[in-house]
């Protein structure tokens, strides 16, 4: 056994192996240890290796899920080895003793999971592919549970933003390339073919050219060979849901690279979970498939002004009809996910309830689509959806009339065939009753028969059908004369057969297995249904996630008094009163107010310089105006009075960093990386929020570093941008850059107190009222007062010196000393080029005249 076990665990590729043993999955060696540890079960040992004690650990097979599901959080990849022959089978191939053939038919990672107990409901579950090929990185990105599979190319540099908008659960990438994204699972470089990945393509679609899906670059089609080359590896050669391509190109959506999703706790907040994030604050979805829609959404929000007011249209729609909105979202709230139901069924792991699921969400669809129908003055993107929501009257009424009402989730008990689908299969289940019934006749007439009160006919896997009477009672059912055979004794009971009794047992044995395998056929047939329309089924569960994004949406917006954007052209952004979602949320369950502020930044005043005390609201300011702008073009509603967003191409956030160790980056790194990113990709249409640039280094350091900053965003990039700072000095940039204004939060020191007003106005800052802030930490009172004095020599010397940015106006411009790279001199050239040695006389008087006239 252990032989069988070490060659399935080097074909493990390095996962952990569950090893099927009867009704339990057994690990050994370091796996044991490892699993022991995670999923806290005892650790124990068999036989020995090598000298030494096997270390073993084992797990039910019928609780498998869940534990899976802590091995995969704990970032755990499990191979699953199953007995792939049966019992009979190995005997008649290797004799009595021959062991029972095991194989592994499955790898279990975090991007390739389908089972509903493994899956967040509202997440999707992205598994992804990158691989660089002629200077181009190809993407390509699929979630299984709904087989929604995208493609798109995109330069280096950008690679991390298009993979930390996927989120992906699981990346892989060619195993020698030196810039593959990090944590990424490598595999074979040979597995990345552009027409490998077209070939296989159109295999799985059954098509002879991909054209009909879209335009895919090499790079694009290299990435989704060495996708679906995983999937194939995982899957042991089956194949999950998979959905014709999608072609994404990034011009079409806002990037923004991982720092600033971190930054703004788009879909998790710092803490790393969905608490305290924008999505949580935003959600108002029904369904988990809204939910993921609404995600998506966020992690991509749009660039073309059309597509986003068809959103706003939808939302307006359903926010202006507070009863059609309700009724819209009952009825949605009632529906399953199909889209995860079908999934589970085209990847072979599908059960007769996700066969129910699939028949009523289908049936709800068409039941919200007639509804809808009778509603006037729809907009055009409902219009445009209503058309997928039908179409299914043969599926739903195949499933309607095979299907039992409640489908279980196994199958191998049946049960979920409905009565007068099959009239064979009615007749073997009455035959199955009737012997049943039979069988509680016979109870009746053996207690008559022999006068044992007690007397009962029981059924157990291993004996079937027996009878069962108190030992004292044995005696007389042993007589030879009785009818009754001995089969087994126990402490206080005996049990016993009789031919009537096995007749009967015969014929349930016989009609129960005969109808487990018509139901097995038909379940069979119901997922091939189910399979040959995966595709109209796919579109018809996009369609209600979209439709419930609309009405949550309209439903937030309602809730809070949100507005809607006005979505514009130029490079402006116009905030009046706005608000920051998640602060908001936090401080209305504490019974508290958010203090709204304005923002309104055009090509005459893109650059804002913001100081002030902390915790003073600088940041929620920053991120708040990020996140309207980013609402707005993913197509929704915006917590403000009024707004007017000017479309933004590339969103950066550089708010707040800490030690990225697994890199080797300090903090101050960490920000400095991120500023560069900033500096260097950055464009007019781009909206920048800055928020201490120049900390973790020297005083003169950073303030030069932000100094230097804020005049490359003001003229160079010249983009919109917010830029908080303690650097009082800065203020002075105003009078050399006439795009660049003032503000600050205000703050007053009231009877030795902070009052802290959380309002944003303008004008420079009078003091950042760092004594008072470390005083309201609880800062000890003898070093406050020692700080004071500190800070009071420290005045004095900067207004006997003019302070540490004295002569920073006289400077020119940043534009101005940026230093050009060397021109070359021809003349220089020619001269290093020249052998003087091997010139005559004749050829170097040539070459003077010839210098002569190049100079002249």
């Amino acid at each position: 056994m252990m032989t069988q076990y070490l060659g399935l665990k080097d074909k493990a590729d390095g996962c952990m192996l569950f090893y099927r043993m009867g009704d339990f999955f057994e690990l050994f060696f370091e796996d044991a240890k490892q699993a022991s540890q995670i999923l806290d079960i005892a650790l124990t040992s068999r036989g020995e290796h090598g000298g030494a004690p096997i270390p073993m650990c084992g797990v039910p097979v019928h609780a498998a899920e869940s534990y899976l599901a802590r091995l995969i959080k704990a970032g755990c990849r499990v191979a699953i080895a199953e007995q792939v022959e049966t019992p009979e089978q190995a005997k008649k191939r290797g004799g009595y003793k021959a062991l029972v053939m095991r194989d592994i038919v499955r790898f279990v990672t975090a991007g390739t999971l389908t089972e509903e107990a493994l899956l967040e409901p509202r997440r999707a579950n992205v598994l992804a592919a990158a691989c660089l090929l002629r200077d181009k990185v190809g993407v390509a990105a699929v979630d299984i549970s709904t087989g929604r599979m995208e493609l798109e190319e995109c330069a280096p540099d950008d690679m991390g933003a298009a993979l930390a908008r996927l989120g992906a659960s699981e990346t892989i990438a060619p195993d020698n390339w030196g810039e593959a994204p990090f944590d990424s699972i490598p595999r074979g470089a040979h597995e990345f073919s552009s027409e490998g990945g077209a070939e296989r393509l159109c295999g799985i679609h059954g098509v002879a050219t991909l054209d009909g899906f879209g335009t895919f670059t090499r790079p694009m089609l290299a990435a989704a060979c060495g996708l679906l080359a995983y999937l194939d590896h995982v899957g042991r050669g089956k194949l999950p849901l998979l959905l014709p391509p999608v072609a994404r190109h990034g011009e079409a959506h806002m990037a923004m690279d991982e720092a600033t999703r971190g930054s703004l706790e788009i879909l998790r907040s710092s803490t790393g979970g969905r608490s305290g994030s924008l999505i949580e604050a935003v959600d108002r979805c029904v369904t988990g498939a809204g939910a993921r829609q609404l995600a998506e959404d966020l992690s991509a929000p749009l660039l073309n002004r059309a597509a986003i007011e068809e959103r706003l249209e939808l939302v307006q729609w359903l926010y202006d009809d507070a009863l059609l909105r309700e009724d819209l979202r009952a009825q949605l709230r009632s529906l399953p996910d199909a889209g995860r139901a079908l999934g589970r069924v085209v990847a072979g792991r599908g059960s007769p309830r996700d066969l129910g699921q699939l028949r009523d969400g289908l049936a709800g669809a068409a039941r919200l689509a007639g509804r809808l129908a009778r509603v006037e003055g729809r907009p055009a993107m409902l219009d445009a959806l209503l058309p997928a929501l039908v179409g299914h009257d043969r599926v739903i009424d195949l499933f309607s009339r095979a299907l039992v009402a409640t489908p279980p989730t196994e199958r191998s008990q049946g049960g979920f065939i409905a009565e007068g689908y099959d009239a064979d299969l009615d007749e073997l289940r009455s035959t199955s009753k009737d012997a049943r019934d039979a069988i509680s006749k016979l109870e009746a007439k053996y207690r008559d028969q022999t006068g044992i009160a007690a007397l009962k006919i029981k059924y157990n896997g291993v004996l079937g059908y027996f009878i069962e009477v108190p030992a004292r009672f044995g005696d007389q059912l042993m007589a030879p004369d009785s009818g009754f055979t001995h089969r087994q004794t126990m402490a206080g009971a005996m049990r016993f057969n009789a031919l009537a009794l096995h007749e009967e047992a015969s014929r349930i044995a016989e009609a129960g297995g005969h109808a487990l395998a018509a139901e097995e056929a038909h379940f069979e047939e119901l997922t091939a249904a189910a399979i040959a329309a995966r595709n109209e089924i796919a579109r018809t569960a996009a369609a209600l996630a979209r439709i419930d994004v609309a009405a949550g949406q309209a439903e937030r917006a309602a809730e809070g008094n949100w507005c809607r954007p006005s979505i514009s052209e130029k490079c402006e952004l116009a905030i009046v009163e706005g608000r920051h979602p998640v602060v908001e949320n936090a401080l209305g369950a504490q019974g508290e107010r958010f203090v709204a502020n304005d923002c309104t930044l055009s090509q005459f005043d893109r650059l804002w310089l913001l100081g002030g005390p902390n915790m003073g609201g600088k940041s929620t300011f920053l991120r708040q105006n990020a996140l309207i702008v980013l609402l707005a073009q993913a197509g929704g509603f915006v917590p403000a009075r009024a707004a007017t967003i000017g479309l933004v191409d590339r969103m950066f956030s550089r708010v707040g960093a800490s030690d990225n160790l697994a890199r080797g980056r300090s903090t101050f790194m960490v920000e400095m990386v991120e500023t560069a990113a900033i500096l260097q990709q950055a464009t007019p249409r781009s909206f920048v929020i800055l928020d201490e640039v120049g900390r973790g280094t020297s005083t003169y350091d950073g303030l030069a570093l932000a100094w230097a900053v804020a005049e490359a965003v003001h003229g160079v990039n010249r983009c919109r941008c917010l830029f908080a700072t303690h650097y009082h000095e800065l203020a002075r940039l105003a009078d050399t850059c006439e795009a660049l204004t003032l503000h600050h939060v205000r703050a007053r020191e009231w009877k030795g107190d902070l009052v802290l007003l959380h309002e944003v106005t303008t004008g420079p800052a009078e003091s950042s009222f760092g004594l008072a802030v470390a005083r309201l930490a609880g800062v000890p009172g003898p070093v406050v007062s020692r700080a004071k004095s500190v800070l009071a020599k420290l005045e004095k010397g900067r207004a006997e010196t003019g302070g540490i940015a004295a002569g920073l106006g006289d400077l020119p411009l940043f534009a101005n000393v940026v230093e050009e790279a060397p021109k070359g001199d021809p003349l220089r050239e020619k001269l290093a080029a020249l052998d003087i040695d091997a010139l005559s006389p004749r050829d170097a008087l040539g070459w003077l005249y010839e210098l002569k006239r190049q100079i002249g």
